[in-house]
């Protein structure tokens, strides 16, 4: 895709998801509400983006305060809907769980909604990332001079909906992201910033390109059947453990936006929705895990490991 026709399907596919949101919005508000929580968290300034969180405290609201704040946090997307002293950089997150009484008509309308507006998420993060066809580095500057202040991750996180369930609680999930690398694609995005030729703050264009030409080098060094892992740590984040008693079953959802709960009026289900405790690193007990393969560090500024 040629990056003109990339700028029209970036503006068109973002409109779109804006005028669905505000139609869903509308939806919710003529739907019965049975409960609705949501819990605030601190919002990070400007400059403590990268300090390391030991502590959350947590500012529940409930009733109708908490479906306004729930409704309009869906639509928050540019850095002008925050305070100015707070970080853009820095993801906002609003846990919590929205529930409404609604028949099967009004469930089925509401689901058409959100699975457009889902896919419409999806749509415009694969615009950016893939169809665009510009580097990592250069994403910031295509996103925000045709969407200036656009937070693309909130425009990218897709929107729970979740039918009868029991109970709903909340906690904190503290872990790693990891992914199985190549060889090959590690070299291609490697390759792809080297010949970009741009200035990656704090290095000069000059430095970089030296930089990256340095992890080229290390990297063909490595034999070709290699095992890569980009092990890449997570800041602690809020999920919802949600039971469904008829399937005896407990599943657990990322929870950065309130999920959306329906409850049809024939299944006799009265929600229980918990709360989220306050977060303190110092009293989180961790589960066995399985023994893993021990890694070595390769490109720090990657989060690349070998296998050894």
């Amino acid at each position: 895709m040629n990056k003109l026709f990339s700028i029209e399907s970036l503006t068109s596919c973002f409109k779109k998801q804006e005028a669905k949101l505000a139609e869903l919005v509308e939806l919710l508000m003529k739907y019965p509400l049975i409960d609705a929580r949501v819990f605030q968290l601190p919002q990070i300034e400007k400059g403590e983006e990268h300090e390391q969180v030991t502590e959350i405290e947590v500012s529940p609201l409930q009733g109708e305060e908490a479906l306004n704040l729930g409704l309009r946090f869906y639509q928050k997307l540019f850095i002008h809907h925050n305070h100015p002293n707070i970080s853009s950089k820095a993801a906002s997150r609003l846990p919590g769980a929205l529930c409404f009484s609604v028949s099967q008509q009004q469930y089925k309308a509401a689901m058409i909604i959100i699975s457009e507006i889902n896919q419409l998420k999806t749509e415009l993060e694969n615009i950016v990332t893939k169809e665009s066809g510009v580097s990592k580095e250069q994403r910031f500057e295509f996103v925000h001079d045709h969407l200036r202040g656009l937070i693309t991750l909130n425009a990218y996180r897709t929107i729970t909906p979740l039918i009868d369930p029991d109970t709903i609680n909340f906690g904190w999930a503290n872990k790693n992201i990891i992914n199985k690398v190549t060889k090959q694609q590690i070299l291609e995005r490697l390759e792809k910033s080297y010949n970009a030729g741009r200035a990656v703050p704090p290095y000069s264009s000059e430095q970089w390109t030296t930089l990256v030409g340095l992890e080229i080098t290390d990297i063909k060094k490595l034999p070709d059947d290699v095992i890569l892992k980009i092990k890449r740590p997570v800041k602690v984040q809020p999920i919802a453990r949600v039971w469904y008693s008829e399937i005896q079953k407990q599943v657990q959802y990322a929870c950065p936006l309130p999920i959306i709960a329906f409850y049809t009026n024939d299944s006799g289900i009265t929600p229980k929705v918990g709360s989220l405790p306050n977060y303190n690193a110092n009293t989180i007990k961790y589960r066995h895990r399985p023994k893993a393969k021990p890694l070595e560090l390769v490109i720090p500024r990657l989060h690349l490991y070998r296998e050894i």
